[in-house]
């Protein structure tokens, strides 16, 4: 093989890992907002807004479909090096959390149209829009450690992730207390309580991107493991039912 032709493929290569790093930042940007709008639709009781967020989760399936085919080609086609590897490999796990955090998004936009037609939960809505804008910032944050190839600002983002288990743990004790208090407080309560729940399962998604990241730097995933706030999932109160899908 030629130098010219090494170079050649070595230029072919590089393109493919920049179009697909490009897509993954494509597919977050979209992400941050369904997670901006899917909240906002609740606080302000927005159906068209939570229609939109519903309706644009095609998008962000179609582009984790899309990245998942090239990085198979690239790697078919090009037999990256290990570091190389490293980053094909990253980008393939990152749309998978990506694609799942839009699937919340889109589940939270679907009790939109439910709790509109429902008694307020006094604070409830923005509180919850809080907790998501915490995970926006997050999500924000690593895709910026991910360009970077910043491991600090990753590890800082994974450890923020005790903040949002701890806002959860405080509103489901908010919503049982409204349950107890008012027994017709039940059904909109259920419905915020999962919605909160997926605000916090968006948080580990989140953390997995994070973690990429420092995988992608370092070549080795974070050691120690990571200290879950959330003290809710051994309670049964709030444990069945009224999942949307």
């Amino acid at each position: 093989m030629t130098d010219e032709l090494k170079k050649h493929i070595a230029s072919a290569f590089d393109r493919d890992l920049e179009a697909i790093q490009a897509q993954i930042l494509k597919m977050g940007g979209l992400v941050e907002v369904a997670i901006h709008d899917a909240a906002l639709s609740l606080e302000t009781r927005d159906e068209e807004l939570a229609d939109k967020v519903r309706a644009g989760d095609k998008a962000i399936d179609a582009l984790e479909e899309l990245l998942n085919e090239e990085a198979a080609r690239v790697i078919a086609l090009r037999a990256p090096t290990a570091r190389d590897l490293r980053v094909v490999l990253s980008v393939m796990r990152m749309a998978s959390n990506l694609e799942r955090i839009g699937d919340l998004s889109k589940n939270m936009a679907k009790r939109t149209a439910v709790l509109s037609q429902l008694a307020q939960i006094d604070g409830s809505a923005t509180a919850l829009r809080r907790m998501s804008r915490d995970v926006e910032h997050m999500l924000k944050d690593a895709l910026d450690a991910y360009i970077r190839r910043d491991e600090a600002l990753a590890r800082d983002v994974i450890d923020r992730d005790r903040d949002v288990d701890q806002m959860y743990n405080t509103l489901f004790r908010e919503f049982l207390t409204f349950m107890l208090e008012d027994p017709r407080n039940i059904t909109s309560c259920m419905h915020l309580h999962f919605i909160a729940k997926n605000v916090e399962r968006m948080g580990d998604h989140v953390t997995a991107i994070a973690e990429q990241v420092i995988f992608l730097a370092t070549g080795q995933m974070p050691k120690e493991d990571r200290i879950k706030e959330d003290r809710t999932s051994s309670d049964p109160a709030l444990s069945s039912g009224m999942d949307l899908g």
